[in-house]
């Protein structure tokens, strides 16, 4: 394997395990390892598992997860609806893995960064879109932080995967729906933060179809409170 294929993922589907292939700094970080070794176990078929890491191959060998990307998949409406409840009984499950704590001090949304991110982008921007972004900027650093728990940290369809649940049998990811699978990947930006951290890139696939939001928070178990639909209104 290339060590230049820093992301290359080869699965062994008859033994069950993939073998990634990461830069060296992912595999000594702890970060990179974090969610396989706290909520990842619990989570059973719905996630990988680490088996071993190499820093000197600069690899993990992962127990592999069944299904595709729901990136750019093509569903019917009410199967749509059926995974998007399971989304977020598995985003409950990553949520609730252990006790919620309080922020630390001085982790609220990383505002110091927006002046490099608008001088890099503002030869693609109106006036009024940068107005518009440091007016988010302004209504952020008046938000209450809000308390932290266990987050994937790149929730979004390409690391979730589904597949038809009769066509995986034995399997199961924990959840209520009989019909179909949901699993996620790619957990090397799972840590601490607050919930809807896993929430800014997922709710994308939710704009104008306010019936796979209601179907994600009624696996979720709960709706988001106003503090919490305050910083996903502006981190969004």
């Amino acid at each position: 394997m290339s060590a230049k294929a820093d992301q290359a993922q080869v699965t062994r589907r008859g033994s069950g395990l993939g073998i990634e292939h990461v830069g060296q700094r992912s595999v000594r970080n702890p970060v990179h390892k974090r969610g396989l070794r706290t909520w990842a176990p619990a989570l059973g078929a719905a996630t990988p598992r680490l088996v071993a890491a190499d820093e000197t191959l600069r690899a993990m060998v992962l127990t592999a997860v069944p299904g595709r990307p729901l990136q750019g998949a093509v569903l019917a409406p009410r199967q749509q609806k059926a995974v998007f409840h399971r989304i977020g009984a598995l985003a409950r499950r990553i949520h609730q893995s252990s006790p919620p704590r309080p922020a630390p001090a001085g982790s609220g949304p990383a505002i110091a960064k927006a002046d490099r991110h608008l001088a890099g982008a503002r030869a693609h921007l109106l006036p009024e879109d940068e107005e518009f972004v440091r007016e988010l900027v302004r209504q952020a650093e008046d938000l209450q932080p809000l308390e932290w728990v266990e987050t994937h940290g790149d929730f979004q369809l390409r690391n979730i995967v589904y597949a038809s649940n009769a066509a995986l049998p034995g399997e199961a990811d924990g959840t209520d729906d009989p019909d179909v699978f949901v699993a996620v990947i790619d957990l090397e930006r799972s840590e601490p933060g607050p919930a809807v951290r896993d929430l800014v890139r997922l709710s994308d696939a939710w704009v104008g179809r306010p019936d796979l939001y209601e179907a994600f928070l009624a696996g979720y178990g709960r709706s988001l409170t106003d503090a919490e639909e305050a910083r996903l209104a502006v981190v969004c």
